[in-house]
């Protein structure tokens, strides 16, 4: 088998890992072992971020479509209750979006989320 000479290959690896390691403080941005070590928790930690920030942004537009639902005189598990059984497929994302930018538009959709509800159903046995 033939000899392998790694030394141009191995030069570039550890000048890509400093460069990505480059504002990183101490030893961790000078000395491979080290920034190598870090790169990978860094990787680890903004994948994570990635996935936690699909999370973050559901919960401010469940934050932000709640406040104008309630300024309308419905809560937001009513409203999406509603809207599912009228048959109205419009995501969070862009919910969110209409009650900021259009307040107009948004009440229109209370309105018919409102009206495809079921009627609340009496209970009997307290009265």
């Amino acid at each position: 088998m033939a000899r392998v000479k790694r030394a141009v290959n191995a030069h570039k690896k550890r000048r890509v890992v400093l460069a990505r390691a480059s504002g990183y403080r101490g030893q961790r941005s000078r000395m491979y072992r080290k920034a190598k070590e870090q790169m990978l928790h860094s990787m680890t930690y903004a994948y994570a971020g990635r996935k936690d920030r699909k999370g973050a942004f559901r919960r401010l537009w469940i934050q932000r479509i709640n406040a104008a639902a309630r300024a309308d005189g419905i809560t937001y598990n009513r409203f999406i209750q509603g809207l599912k059984a009228a048959g109205v497929d419009v995501d969070r994302r862009m919910l969110a979006e209409l009650a900021v930018s259009d307040p107009a538009a948004f009440s229109e959709l209370v309105k018919v989320a409102k009206g495809a509800l079921p009627e609340p159903v009496a209970d009997t046995a307290a009265a």
